[in-house]
């Protein structure tokens, strides 16, 4: 089989190298994308149509084959969750590494094993068709005979099977996919070549057939064995330490009888060591066990409840938008918080579950951990408020939401991290005064408290070039934001439409400016006034009505949450203020909201900046324009770029 490469080199055409790989390495539907998912067709239709005779008794397998794919799926999926489940994990992590973009691509085909399996099941229904007919229920002698099968001929063929593989041709063509995954995943568990796969296949077969074949057969021992097979390799990929040790130190004999996370991961890390499927007592026979093995599962696992994780020096404090977007989480799919977020119908059946959760939530009312990344050697965290968007605009609800921002602000404090970014409407003027009212209510607060809101306002700017526009209309335009912008850009001799009602709120941002431009901002209260301006800089939502007053090949630029919709085809719109991390960013495997991958909402960037610089004052409150050039020469400084410039 080829693979095949392009490059383009000073311009030429593009050439196309071939580079053969080795035999059974690639998976024969490895080009089918999702439409591999059809593989399951023929199953289906056979299971549809046994079910519909009468007599279905001689296949009713199909449907067992194709019940346990789901359960199968189900299990490394819910292992998925529980493993992204930072808030209840992080302090029992192995590896404090997160997932990353290139690893959560890697194994985005993880459950390619099990379409292979389900054809070998459906091929074993036809080729052992005597030994699937009336299987019983129960057969408790079945339990012991795929034990003693298991333990005699699957642990230690598997044991030297994957010591063969650890060979320097079988590593280098087969099994180096599956140790390439920095950090261990149940998913990693399923991440591996198909000669791999076709092998391991074998090896959770013999149990099964040779069952069969003494008559001890049944099917709770088949279902069984093969879901505690996989729920064992989910755990020993988790990268989470559940065992606790104090169970190896009541019963030592455990410790050869079943591996822990821990065990598994020193594998990874020194690869000469831990080859056991699921029994250390096979290393320890065949002295390849690592020494460190118990001493490293005792520190993760003892007193891991008293433990404390790494202390971010970062923390972006974010809030759910609706119900729907609280699924883009990777605790709820890691595959779906890896791409930009977008309302999917595949999300609708998960709605009333994820309702039954806020209000969880609500009655839980505690910031939780939902993503991390490394950058410069500085550890950035994500936390959430359990609160929706909509309600910041519910007047009894304000003092319970200031309140858990408060807790979070206070809890950041005392765990020592240096600054933390107030998102969206978390720092919102008619709540908190942009983070004013925290500051003034703990005048000692070590930890640095930021809107980022300056960044964002450069971010803007920036795109407003004062030597091709000399007229913007701006909404929103007495905000934080719209107050910023304009002061901004007057002093560029840019003249400013202020959409406002309130003359007073008016002078007082024109005051604000220096006297030779004052004259520049102008005062507006309808949106007719923008008739002939082509610059619009929205602040406050607009409907497509009011777009009508803009001429024809006018641009959007806005920072207004939601974004507006894209009405006129003969206009153009931008996008929410946002900045590209800087390529070293490690452990950045979630998107944010609807931004694409490795970028960030400009408040966010703004606090990481905050950050890297080392600035010693809060952030709150009104914006300093002043400081708004200075901000966004940092930003470049540190490798962050605007969106506009990939």
């Amino acid at each position: 089989m080829f693979k095949k490469l392009d490059y383009i080199n000073q311009g030429l055409e593009c050439v196309f190298m071939e580079k053969m790989v080795a035999p059974l390495s690639s998976w024969p539907w490895e080009n089918f994308g999702m439409y591999k998912y059809l593989l399951y067709g023929p199953l289906i239709g056979k299971a549809i149509h046994s079910f519909m005779e009468e007599d279905r008794i001689k296949d009713e397998w199909f449907i067992h084959i194709l019940i346990l794919c789901a359960l199968r799926g189900l299990i490394y999926c819910a292992w998925s969750s529980f493993v992204n489940m930072l808030f209840l994990t992080f302090n029992r992590r192995i590896n404090q590494q997160g997932y990353d973009f290139k690893q959560i691509d890697k194994e985005w085909d993880w459950d390619n094993f099990v379409i292979l399996q389900a054809m070998m099941a459906t091929l074993a229904c036809y080729v052992f068709p005597l030994f699937t007919e009336n299987v019983p229920l129960w057969n408790s002698k079945g339990f012991i005979a795929i034990l003693l099968l298991h333990v005699g001929i699957s642990e230690p063929l598997y044991y030297w099977m994957h010591r063969f593989f650890h060979g320097n041709y079988m590593f280098k063509n087969y099994h180096y996919l599956h140790h390439s995954s920095p950090v261990l995943h149940p998913y990693t568990g399923g991440t591996a070549t198909f000669l791999e796969h076709l092998l391991l296949t074998t090896i959770i077969g013999i149990p099964i057939i040779g069952s069969l074949m003494m008559g001890y057969e049944s099917k709770i021992m088949i279902y069984g064995y093969v879901l505690v097979f996989d729920f064992l390799r989910c755990l020993g990929h988790s990268n989470v330490e559940i065992i606790p040790h104090r169970l190896f130190q009541m019963l030592p004999f455990l410790k050869y009888f079943i591996y822990t996370p821990s065990y598994h991961s020193l594998h990874h890390k020194e690869m000469g060591t831990n080859f056991c499927l699921f029994m250390p007592v096979f290393d320890a026979v065949w002295k390849t066990l690592n020494p460190n093995s118990w001493e490293l599962h005792k520190e993760m696992s003892a007193n891991s409840s008293e433990k404390k994780g790494r202390v971010p020096d970062f923390v972006f404090l974010a809030h759910v938008v609706d119900v729907l977007s609280s699924m883009h989480a990777p605790f709820v799919n890691r595959a779906f918080a890896s791409l930009p977020y977008t309302a999917r119908l595949f999300l609708l059946p998960g709605w009333p579950g994820a309702f039954l959760v806020m209000l969880v939530m609500w009655a839980r009312a505690k910031p939780f951990l939902i993503s991390f990344y490394n950058l410069r050697g500085r550890f950035h965290a994500t936390w959430a408020v359990p609160r929706f968007g909509f309600q910041y605009f519910l007047p009894f609800a304000q003092e319970g939401i200031n309140k858990h921002i408060e807790d979070s602000i206070l809890r950041a404090d005392r765990d020592g991290v240096k600054v933390i970014s107030l998102a969206a409407l978390n720092k919102n003027e008619a709540l908190n005064g942009g983070g004013t009212l925290f500051v003034n209510k703990h005048p000692d607060l070590r930890v640095r408290v930021v809107h980022g809101n300056t960044l964002t306002a450069a971010v803007i700017l920036n795109e407003i070039d004062p030597s091709q526009v000399n007229e913007v209309f701006l909404t929103g335009a007495t905000s934080k934001l719209g107050r910023a912008i304009a002061l901004y850009l007057c002093q560029k001799r840019v003249r400013v439409l202020m959409l406002t009602l309130s003359t007073e709120r008016f002078q007082k941002i024109q005051k604000e400016a220096p006297l030779e431009y004052q004259n520049y901002l102008v005062q507006v209260t309808k949106y007719q006034a923008a008739r002939n301006c082509k610059t619009w800089v929205v602040g406050k939502w607009i409907t497509p009505r009011e777009q009508r007053w803009a001429p024809k090949g006018a641009h959007f630029h806005q920072f207004v949450v939601p974004p507006v919709l894209p009405f006129r085809r003969d206009c153009t719109y931008g996008d929410l203020a946002a900045m590209r991390l800087p390529d070293d960013v490690q452990g950045l495997g979630s998107c944010e909201y609807t931004m694409e991958r490795g970028v960030v909402h400009a408040c966010h960037a703004g606090g990481v900046v905050h950050l890297l610089e080392g600035y010693k004052h809060h952030e709150v409150g009104a914006i300093d324009v002043e400081r708004i050039d200075l901000v966004w020469n940092a930003a470049l400084k540190h490798g962050l770029k605007p969106v506009s410039s990939k």
